[in-house]
């Protein structure tokens, strides 16, 4: 063993550039997991301590005990609390102070006139509490709001809407309200928290604006006197709480305020990365593999003479694997170091685009060391352990040969055993897809097309690379011609290097077809389903924006140019004990402006008692019209309302629809958030439109719409998404570039006597840097054209099967321009990837390249 070690030493120290590109490859990989995973704890112990910070004076909250959670929303709807309520509490013996905390939607306009925020986090307005140990935001400049109008807002949220002390803008409540800012305040020490805007009133201005009533809070903070614990505080209070309203300690709510960014942020965030690590280290095992392939295949001889000498299959298996392990734990050390790096560097750079990451040390726990360290050897490893078990395998009389032949390409177990894949896994896909929707069957038929794919490259690539590369004799001539037959030698290597190009490639054409699919389906959507002329909406997604006022509709109602307008308000009950969105609007405005499919009963009776529901839901429920469903608000009440429609599409409309008069006893703040307007026989779209926007312009600017610009609006997230997807995936094509590369690399110096041949017949350096790039380019044109077969194959696979699994119809697209531009990104890559190389081969040598043994 100690002869196998010496020996593996050796070689790594005489052959350095051979590992180059594999040490390259592990080092990307375990940097991004490192960074990945540090940069997660660095930004959930920031939130913990900057939570705690800004809530280490409240000791307990006091508030309603029942919350309704919709289907896809992590935390649920609550109702107020009378704020009278504070003279019981603050009559509980250990009391030191108990204040009202309203909490509502309120979005600030900047000095620009465009609403701040929006994108995602909430958008908040509440109270501005005077006790500085109860108040999560401490004034940093400036004083206290004390008149209505005045207003405190946090510093980020000013510095990104250039608000100054002293200047007026305009609050969505959602009604238009204008304020004056007195005041800049900061959460925690920070000057927001993350990307949530906050806008704090007086508390007479909040009750008006941001409650339904006056004399209601979103809850109680709690301040305790000396000695007493929150826990203990927590069990006096409960004592003399009615009914319905509960108290938690402030360590509870504290923590319930970090699962919420965790859950809705975090875990997303981190997850995404986690996954886009492990591609980018998958595509490391096909370049790691091929590398030790190349290296072992180049050691034939020696392997040999090795055996020849008396070395045991076991010990040339394990000096091989020696050189990995090598390779793997200092590659995946500096990997960790560089991990740290990238955390560094995400910690400086994301205050630069807006989110305020956390001040502090970095977090650096021994998972995020250990297990980055784990996976690059284990990675490593297992990717030259077939090429160290056919090293072991080397013959003796091997030494005697001067080649040898790869039949990789012809070998009829590889094509019988792919072929048999592919059967498969189109079985298990349709199966999944088309006859019993399955994620779990398409998820595995998606990953036996992935092994099929890498199975039939060998077969495959040989036939691929003769068509790709069939223009080049007639382009290029010789040049072309021997680039081409370069490509075709060895059919295992070239699937192989190929293979790490085509992973990268193909999880791009998956997401690019996706989100083509989903635009789609969005313009579908509202083709099919909006029959009105123009839409009037806020931008904004996730929790944020204030929604549209519930009196635009009326406003523009009155308007001589609109024949209808109708709001989409939104509101939250159980519907026999299970937590649904209701659409709260007028029934037969919304059905003269939605398309709602064949509708049987009447939307014209609803009344205050009356709900209609989608087809689907109905028979989940197993209702039909005239049948009675119960219904619990979030106040506690709990009545009984009479199906009067059931219709055939949701989509925009929603799944349950009741009238604005049977929401308004149980409604909180109160907003739409849609008006979909339909014009007048006669009005022209520009003129309508015009109309529609006078109006709007005195609740707050909001955007009006075509219908065709609303439908490209509502998908204008997925380009988000498609932007951040394709810079990550950055780092995997970069890792299939340095495969490539050093692929080439490998092979240019396996044929150094056959290209110090060519020179010495003729060849110049310009022909032979040209052969070394068109034969990248062709390795590139192989792997990208499978990785577009393979993404739009599993792009159809995710839509289909997302459509079997939701009750929306989902519309299957290619986007013709960007495939192609990923193609062409494609071919670009490979012949960037093969300038160094082909410089390399340039600069031989004649002389000593034909004397080369």
């Amino acid at each position: 063993m100690n002869a196998s070690l010496r020996l593996s030493v050796s070689s790594l120290r005489t052959h350095k550039r051979r590992f180059a590109g594999t040490f390259l490859a592990v080092f990307l990989g375990v940097a991004f997991l490192a960074g990945t995973l540090v940069m997660g704890d660095t930004l959930r112990a920031g939130f913990d301590t900057m939570f705690g910070n800004a809530t280490s004076g409240t000791d307990a909250v006091v508030r309603s005990a029942e919350a309704i959670t919709t289907p896809g929303e992590s935390q649920g709807v609550r109702a107020p609390v009378a704020a009278d309520l504070v003279r019981t509490v603050e009559q509980v013996p250990g009391v030191a102070a108990a204040v009202p905390d309203i909490q509502g939607a309120g979005q600030l306009v900047g000095a620009n006139g465009k609403p701040i925020g929006g994108q995602g986090p909430p958008t908040l307005a509440g109270n501005w509490i005077d006790d500085p140990k109860l108040n999560p935001y401490e004034l940093a400049e400036g004083r206290a709001p004390k008149r209505s109008g005045e207003v405190v807002v946090n510093r980020g949220t000013a510095e990104k809407g250039d608000l100054k002390i002293g200047g007026t803008t305009v609050l969505r409540t959602p009604d238009p309200v204008e304020v004056t800012v007195v005041g800049l305040a900061t959460f925690g020490g920070e000057d927001g928290m993350a990307q949530v805007t906050f806008t704090g009133m007086t508390r007479a201005d909040a009750e008006k604006y941001l409650t339904a009533r006056p004399g209601e809070a979103s809850s109680i903070q709690v301040r305790a006197g000396p000695g007493v614990g929150q826990r203990e505080l927590v069990e006096r209070l409960t004592r003399v709480l009615p009914q319905g309203v509960e108290a938690i300690t402030g360590q509870e709510s504290t923590e319930e305020n970090t699962d919420m960014i965790s859950s809705q942020f975090l875990s997303v965030f981190t997850t995404l990365l986690l996954v886009f690590s492990g591609v980018a280290l998958l595509v490391a095992t096909f370049s790691i593999h091929n590398t030790f392939a190349i290296v072992v295949a180049q050691r034939t001889r020696e392997n040999a003479l090795l055996r020849a000498l008396g070395a045991s299959r076991r010990q040339v298996t394990a000096s091989t694997l020696t050189e990995a392990s090598v390779v793997a734990v200092a590659a995946s050390a500096v990997g960790i170091a560089g991990g740290i790096g990238v955390a560094a560097g995400l910690q400086a750079l994301f205050p630069a685009i807006g989110f305020p990451f956390p001040e502090g040390d970095l977090v650096i726990s021994a998972l995020s060391m250990l297990l980055p360290l784990a996976v690059g050897v284990v990675v490593c490893l297992g990717s030259a352990l077939l090429p160290a078990v056919r090293a072991g395998r080397t013959a003796p009389l091997a030494a005697l040969r001067e080649t040898a032949v790869d039949q990789s390409g012809a070998s009829r177990v590889r094509a019988v055993t792919g072929a048999g894949l592919v059967a498969l896994a189109v079985a298990l896909t349709l199966t999944g897809v088309l006859v019993s929707p399955s994620l779990w069957l398409a998820a595995t038929g998606a990953v036996l097309a992935l092994a099929a794919f890498v199975v039939l490259g060998p077969v495959a690539s040989t036939t691929a690379v003769r068509v790709l590369g069939g223009p080049l004799g007639r382009l290029r001539g010789v040049t072309g011609s021997l680039a081409r037959r370069n490509a075709l030698r060895s059919p295992r290597r070239t699937a192989a290097t190929a293979s790490a190009l085509m992973i990268g490639v193909a999880v791009v054409s998956l997401f690019t077809v996706f989100g083509a699919s989903l635009k789609a389906t969005m313009d579908q959507t509202v083709s099919r389903s909006f029959a009105g002329d123009v839409a009037v909406s806020t931008r904004s997604f996730g929790a944020g924006g204030s929604g549209l006022s519930p009196g635009l509709a009326g406003a523009l109602q009155t308007l001589p140019e609109v024949d209808t307008a109708v709001g989409l308000g939104r509101g939250v009950a159980e519907v026999d004990g299970k937590g649904r969105a209701l659409t709260v609007t007028d029934p037969l405005a919304l059905k003269r402006t939605f398309d709602l499919g064949t509708v049987r009963g009447s939307l014209r009776d609803l009344g205050t008692d009356g709900i209609a529901i989608t087809r689907t839901e109905a028979q989940k429920q197993g209702l039909t019209t005239g049948d009675r469903t119960r219904l619990t608000f979030t106040d506690g009440e709990k009545d009984t309302f009479t199906v009067r429609a059931v219709y055939g599409r949701s989509e925009l409309a929603g799944d349950y629809v009741i009238t604005r008069a049977a929401w308004a006893p149980h409604r909180t703040q109160d907003s739409d958030t849609l008006v979909a307007v339909s014009f007048k026989e006669g009005v022209s779209t520009g003129a309508g439109k015009a109309a529609v926007e006078k109006v709007a312009a005195r609740y707050g600017h909001p955007e009006v719409q075509t219908r065709d610009a609303y439908a490209q609006s509502s998908a204008g997230g997925i380009d988000m998404m498609l932007t951040l997807v394709y810079a990550l995936l950055a780092l995997a094509v970069l890792i299939a570039l340095l495969g490539i590369a050093n692929t080439l690399t490998l092979a240019i110096h396996e044929r150094t006597r056959e290209l110090g041949l060519l020179r010495a017949v003729g060849q110049t350096r310009s022909q032979l840097r040209a052969m070394v790039r068109w034969e990248s380019v062709l390795v590139a044109a192989f792997g990208t054209v499978g990785g577009l077969t393979l993404g739009a194959f599993l792009g159809w696979v995710l839509v289909r099967a997302s459509d079997g699994t939701s009750d929306s119809t989902f519309a299957f697209a290619v986007p013709p321009l960007q495939l192609a531009v990923v193609t062409l990104v494609g071919l670009t890559a490979g012949a960037l990837a093969g300038l160094r190389p082909a410089r390399r081969a340039a600069r031989l040598d004649v002389l000593r390249a034909i004397a080369t043994e």
